[in-house]
């Protein structure tokens, strides 16, 4: 069973940085596509981040290229996601979202996702 779990969300003010994590089980780590979406009140789901688990393929919303890094240590079963630079316009509840197969898809579509985590809520103050 594909088990997902977030964690570090949490307050900070504009400026300020956060790392978030994704514990993964029930499947191969190293063998993945990987990512991390994101969801405010009222507005669609949207796609912040992924990688492939097994290279260094990344791809990253154009809203946050350039500010957050998505990684993995596939010996710990971990993915983060580096946030730095926040603004308020990041508040949203951020999930971790896998699919096993070999490569990731090069859009952020939430669809194309199988298995997600319950989320972990970051707030940033300006």
């Amino acid at each position: 069973q594909v088990r997902l779990l977030e964690s570090g969300g949490g307050s900070v003010q504009a400026g300020g940085s956060l790392r978030l994590s994704c514990s993964g089980s029930g499947y191969t780590f190293d063998s993945a596509c990987m990512g991390w979406f994101r969801q405010a009140p009222g507005k669609e789901r949207e796609g912040v981040a992924s990688i492939y688990t097994g290279g260094v393929t990344t791809y990253y919303g154009h809203s946050v290229e350039g500010r957050f890094t998505i990684s993995q240590d596939n010996a710990k079963n971990k993915l983060y996601l580096q946030m730095t630079e926040l603004r308020p316009e990041d508040t949203a509840m951020y999930y971790c979202a896998a699919i096993t197969q070999y490569w990731c898809p090069p859009r952020l579509e939430a669809a194309e996702f199988t298995y997600w985590g319950q989320g972990t809520q970051v707030t940033v103050s300006s």
